[in-house]
Formats: C-alpha cells, structure tokens, sequence
C-alpha cells in the first residue's frame, strides 16, 4: 500500500511489484475479511425501490460460496466462462467472487447491450454458465440465439433458482490459483471488426491497487466509503472502484439509476455520506449543471477520481469549489488500465495534463518503431510489457494481440507527449475507437448492426465532436436504392442499433450520402468521415455563438 509521507518521486523510485505466485481474487476481497472480520459492512445495496441491504463480508463469504457450489455442480470448473448479465447490485459482485472461487472466468456483460451484442460475446467466449434476470435472458429468448456451450442459467429473480441456492451447501474452499491463470474475460470495441475479449489474469487486482489508491489520494482512510455511477460491466466499475475497495476493507455503495440525474447523484452521496467517487466526466457535466441549481449541498466528499475523458480547467475548479476536492485524472484501457493518475495529495494538478506514471508502471512516449521519444515530441503512449495490470492476449485472436505490441512495448492506440518530471499530455487517438459519454466505441460493431437495417446498402460510423459527451456517433448511411431518405428513417435506424446494440452505441445523428470514401482495398476511409463531422460541428458550434451575441446585442 503506497503512503503520502514522500514525493511522487520518491514513491514512483522505490516502489517494487510483491506479486506471489499463488493468488485468487476471491479470497483477497471476501474470504479474507470474512475470517478476520465478518461483520464489516462490504457493500451497501440500494435496490431500485429504495430497499436497502447491507452485506457483511460474512455474508458475502457465504452467498458466494453457494452460488459456487451451485454452478459447480452444473459443471463450471477451472477455466470455465461465466457471464455475468447484471446491473450494479450486491449479487454482481457475488456471481464474480464465485466465479473466481472455481477457478473459472467471469465475463462482465452490460444490461444496455441488445440480442446482437449479447450473443455474440457469448458465443465468442463460449460461455457455459449465465448469471441473469429473466427481463435479461429474455432478450436472448426472443431471438432464438443458440449457445451450445451454455449448460446452466441462473435467473436470481426467480423463486427455483433461489431454491436451488438455498440447498447448496455455505462451505467451499477456494481453487489454489496462481496469480498468472485467467480471471476476468472483458470485451473491449476495436477499430475494425467485432469487439475482442481481453482476457485478464487474477494478478489484475493487484496491478489496480497504486493506481486506486494515488487518484483517490491515498485510500484507504478511516471513513472511507466509496461509489460511482460507472456500470461493474465495465472495467472502471469493476477494477477501479469495486475489487480494489473490497480489497481494502472498503464499504462500496451499489445503486443502479435508470438514467443518470446529477441532484440525485448528490443526494445519494449527501444521504449514505459517501467519502470517494470515480466519476466519469459527463456524470461530473450533468452534476455540475445541478449543483447550480441547488446550492444547499451539504457534501463531505474526500477523493474523486475521473477518467475516459480530459477535464478542463472550469470542471476541475468546479470540483474544488463544489465538491471540495481536487479532482483527480487518470489514465488507461481495458487492456492495461489505471497506469497513469494525478494525485492532489502529492501535486497540484496541472491543467492540460492527465497526470505522472503510477507507481510500479513504466509508461513512455515512443515511436511507430518502439523508440523513446525526447521530451515535449509526440508519440504513441506505451507501457513496458510484464506489466501486472496488463492483459494476458486476446480471447482466441493471437494475431490482434501480437499487433498491440511493437519490440518491448504495448501500445495503447493513443498519442501523446511527456513533459519536464513526467507530466503526460494526453494528444487522441491513433484509432478510430469513439469516446462519447466515458464509453469507447468501437464503429466495427455498429456499422455491423446498421448493415442489417433493410434500407441501409453502406455505413460508415465515426465520433462526432460534442461539446458534452466529447463525442457523439455519427452514422453516414447509403441507403438501398428503394429507400428514399428522411428525418423519420433516420430516427428509425438510429432506433434500430439503439434496440439490437446499446443505448450508448447508437447513432444519435445519421446521415445519408451518395457513397462513402474508400480506399483502393475498399475500406471505409474513416478519417475522410471524420474531418466531415469536425467540419460539421464547428459550423454549428459557430453558428451558436453568432446566435448568442446577437441575443445579447437585443437585450435578450
């Protein structure tokens, strides 16, 4: 555990990964504590009806051992896949930590995905087990998917399977697994093609901790209580707020909105005094523009911490000011995450700038070639290979992982430039990958599902500039030559990805063209589409601004 009685340089110097040779996820964030302390409190859980249940790590200790026991005897071993299709409740946290206790591999899945999605990561993992609800599973059952691989699905709403677990005996003794077996199968969206699984060994936990702690400058502390509104679907629900606080002791607040609210965000953090946050920056926009509304807040917040997108200088004096912290900024993909942080307990943040190497990550600026660039030039952002936190390869897909590596470095797809003292600058994205709203979209996947629309003969998808969700995804459509276009078949193929993808994937603004640009290969010359979108959004940003002065001209 890092401690802030030393300068970041001192930290980052002496700093040395203890990583043993035998190690379970599962025992670190609920086996250990259920022996040493069972009545702490693990997890407050806040259904959506407002009933709140407070689990003990006794009682996660033996919720997750007959869940395990149950899916054992269905089959589920070592190396098996489980998916885990749940919102952000106590029995998510449960289905992984039973997982893991078997020896096997939990694959996270967003309730926002649609059938399409669904099926593909299932069948692509060959999953054999299904954690679920039955409004979940039946998105799967409305559309005849067949997995052979599945041999048991779990419906925890329903009363049979309650009875099932009810017979499972609370006693297990977790697999002996060592640090280096795979735990954690998390399907990430690429440039092209379908979404990959990056698959991750139990070490993964531990590769989280320095980054964790240091943006949340330096968890854990007596009161800490911690929450976010990022989905445990997701890497930054599961691996930077949920298993590392558990890890610690740490009690995690789980409450699922239906859609986000910024003043029900502060009334939840207001209400369960919550201490530490991971924010996403369109969360930290929308509570923003409610705390100008409501200027009674009565917060006594000590860290938050912020990542998928850059904040500006106005956001993070708005986090001093409101929520009386610094924020922090960091850094890192599904592949290789929380490599780099700002921690205000140590430094100011800088503004511009994503923040210093954690502790225990050797992060650089290199070159296409896997040279060190000097200081102040820009390059791709690398990390060093035998990396605790980075991913063992890609599910079934040796050619892709190989291609993230060049020499003795993985890069991320990013640019950007490296400073005096190791300030990182975060430049874009060497990739095509879509930021909008914290999540990363991949266009492969929804240029897929818009082929399957009955109008629609080409598309290319690209990020929109947006000036809330940094980005937004523009679908640029040729259309079949029956179909003539309209504002109500755009709204209609915009409804259909939303329906068979994701409510975070969908177009919100299509576009119809003659053709697209293609190179002599014919791909989809995306960069061509992007600079069109650029080109879109400064006129309509320009033509804002124009409106705006002459309102202010009349008095308005």
């Amino acid at each position: 555990m890092l401690s802030r009685r030393a300068s970041y340089e001192e930290i980052y110097t002496s700093f040395r990964w203890n990583i043993p040779e035998y190690y379970n996820i599962a025992v670190d964030v609920c086996d250990k504590w259920a022996v040493d302390d069972p009545s702490r409190v693990a997890l407050i859980n806040i259904e959506p009806a407002g009933k709140i249940e407070v689990v003990t790590y006794g009682e996660l200790r033996l919720r997750s051992n007959r869940l395990a026991n149950l899916l054992r005897s269905a089959g589920v071993s070592r190396g098996s896949r489980v998916a885990v299709l749940l919102p952000q409740c106590a029995d998510t946290a449960i289905a992984h930590i039973a997982t893991y206790k078997l020896g096997g591999i939990a694959v996270p899945l967003s309730i926002l995905f649609g059938p399409d999605a669904l099926e593909y990561r299932l069948r692509d993992a060959g999953v054999e087990a299904l954690v679920t609800t039955s409004t979940s599973y039946a998105k799967l059952a409305s559309c005849e998917v067949t997995l052979p691989d599945l041999k048991k699905v779990c419906l925890i709403d329903q009363r049979n399977f309650q009875t099932e677990l009810a017979a499972c005996s609370p006693q297990l003794e977790a697999i002996r697994t060592r640090a280096e077996d795979p735990a954690l199968l998390i399907y990430t969206s690429g440039t092209t093609g379908m979404p990959k699984g990056a698959l991750h060994a139990h070490r993964v936990l531990l590769g989280h901790l320095p980054g964790v702690e240091i943006s949340h400058d330096f968890i854990p502390q007596a009161g800490d209580r911690i929450w976010t509104p990022a989905d445990w679907a997701w890497i930054g629900g599961l691996l930077d707020v949920l298993f590392p606080a558990l890890h610690h002791g740490i009690s995690v607040v789980a409450y699922r909105f239906e859609k986000f609210s910024g003043a029900e965000a502060f009334r939840l953090i207001e209400k369960f005094e919550i201490k530490n946050a991971f924010i996403p920056p369109t969360a930290l926009k929308m509570m923003r523009n409610a705390s100008l509304l409501d200027r009674s807040l009565n917060l006594t917040m000590r860290s938050v911490a912020s990542g998928g997108e850059t904040l500006g200088p106005e956001l993070l004096k708005w986090g001093r000011d409101t929520l009386g912290v610094s924020i922090n900024e960091f850094y890192g993909q599904t592949e290789c995450n929380m490599i780099v942080s700002s921690c205000s307990a140590l430094d100011p943040p800088k503004p511009g700038f994503m923040g210093r190497p954690v502790p225990g990550h050797d992060v650089r600026i290199v070159d296409d070639a896997g040279i060190e660039c000097p200081e102040g030039a820009a390059g791709n952002i690398a990390i060093r290979s035998g990396d605790p936190v980075m991913f063992l390869g890609y599910w079934n897909n040796p050619k892709a992982t190989e291609s993230k590596f060049v020499g003795d470095w993985m890069l991320t797809g990013d640019k950007g430039i490296r400073e005096h003292h190791g300030w990182l600058c975060f430049l874009g994205r060497d990739d095509d990958v879509i930021t909008s709203a914290g999540y990363r979209i991949g266009p492969g996947e929804v240029e897929d599902c818009l082929l399957k629309h009955p109008a629609v003969e080409m598309a290319g998808v690209v990020g929109k500039p947006d000036k809330d969700r940094t980005e937004i995804v523009k679908a640029y459509v040729v259309l079949k030559h029956s179909f003539k276009p309209s504002a109500e078949l755009a709204a209609n193929i915009g409804d259909f990805v939303r329906s068979q993808l994701a409510a975070h994937e969908y177009p919100r603004e299509v576009a119809f063209v003659d053709q697209l640009p293609l190179t002599v290969t014919g791909k989809i010359m995306r960069r061509e589409l992007r600079e069109l979108a650029s080109r879109e959004a400064a006129s309509a940003v320009e033509s804002y601004s124009s409106g705006l002065v002459l309102a202010q001209r009349n008095g308005l």
